[in-house]
């Protein structure tokens, strides 16, 4: 009898018409609290448990109104979980043994496969809360959720039939937003985005480097190693002009990225990309990072404050109009506001009294 299982990486597999994770990934996976269908993952993070317990929800809750209602409403998912097309640093993750490929769509899941399921397993991992005190009554809530945040293992945009995920998301009643998180190395699917009318709510380019030299020994691309920095820079222009609430997310690593020398060079990439929001964080010594960095590499939240304000500095005095907006202690990070690409920083205006309303902008 012929199972018609053909191994196609590390983690994953072509069994029949489809790509699947491996089982032998999956069982890990499900050991480490991930719930997965296909070849997508899906996860409660830290600040998505916290707050079905009754406790903080995380910075974009603060910054803006994301996931409306709190972080316990959020989907934290990937649609090809353990595959990425670059080896970052500072990633968490085993990124060293993901797999890096795209195949033609016919091997893929369906969106409504992938929903369906996504969902199915997150009912599965929130199933030890309904005991909890407070927890019974988030959990009702959670199972309706307001976000979507496309961002968890693995580089979204190698997902094929992206643009008709995000459409199928965003149709649900109860969604609110979509964020996608990108590394920039598959502009052609950005593109794909916009032109098919399925941009996210708000779109992150990850941006790790101010120059060529230090995007390889930061990013470390596998899957577009000869023109990587060239694919990246052409993501930032599509940033500039693309209609949505766009982001750049810079992770501060002390040893690499965070010498003051290279604050006129980020300075000229954002002036370049033209974001809604600059978010400044520091990279957090954690999981397989610490096999890669050291915990001096870490940043306190003081030490991110000023170099923020020093790239604020710098992009006034290169004709960038952007503000000092908030910051948050706990996740290390800051978030820097363009004034003249201005939009009101509340997705969902915050309820008064809801126990998380942030602060105004400053």
């Amino acid at each position: 009898m012929s199972c018609e299982v053909e191994p196609i990486g590390r983690y994953h597999v072509l069994e029949g018409p489809r790509i699947k994770i491996r089982a032998s990934a999956g069982r890990a996976l499900v050991e480490r609290h991930y719930g997965f269908v296909g070849h997508a993952a899906v996860e409660l993070c830290k600040w998505t448990r916290e707050a079905i317990e009754g406790g903080k929800s995380c910075y974009k809750v603060k910054f803006y109104n994301a996931p409306a209602g709190g972080s316990h409403r959020c989907v934290e998912m990937s649609p090809v979980g353990l595959v990425c097309s670059n080896r970052c640093v500072y990633c968490w993750r085993p990124t060293e043994e993901f797999d890096a490929f795209v195949l033609d769509e016919r091997f893929y899941l369906e969106p409504e496969e992938i929903v369906r399921g996504v969902l199915k397993e997150r009912v599965r991992l929130l199933s030890g809360y309904w005991g909890h005190p407070e927890g019974k009554r988030r959990v009702k809530e959670a199972l309706a959720p307001t976000h979507w945040a496309i961002s968890l293992s693995g580089e979204p945009t190698m997902y094929p039939k992206l643009p008709e995920l995000i459409k199928l998301i965003k149709s649900l009643p109860e969604t609110k937003s979509v964020f996608l998180v990108t590394n920039g190395q598959h502009p052609e699917m950005i593109k794909r985005l916009w032109e098919e009318d399925a941009l996210p709510t708000q779109l992150y380019l990850s941006t790790n480097a101010p120059n060529k030299e230090l995007y390889y020994r930061v990013n470390v691309p596998v899957y577009n190693r000869e023109d990587a920095w060239e694919k990246w820079l052409q993501s930032l222009d599509l940033l500039a002009v693309v209609p949505t609430r766009t982001v750049m997310r810079i992770t501060l690593i002390r040893s690499l990225n965070y010498d003051e020398r290279y604050i006129p060079q980020f300075a000229e990439l954002v002036k370049r990309g033209n974001p809604h929001f600059v978010e400044v964080k520091s990279y957090m010594h954690l999981g397989h990072s610490t096999f890669r960095l050291k915990r001096e590499d870490m940043l306190s939240h003081e030490e991110v404050k000023a170099w923020a304000y020093k790239l604020l500095e710098e992009l006034r005095r290169i004709g960038a109009d952007f503000v000092y907006m908030d910051d948050d202690e706990p996740s290390r990070i800051v978030v820097l506001q363009n004034m003249k690409r201005y939009v009101d920083r509340w997705i969902v205006p915050p309820a008064s009294g809801n126990g998380s309303a942030p602060r105004s902008s400053k």
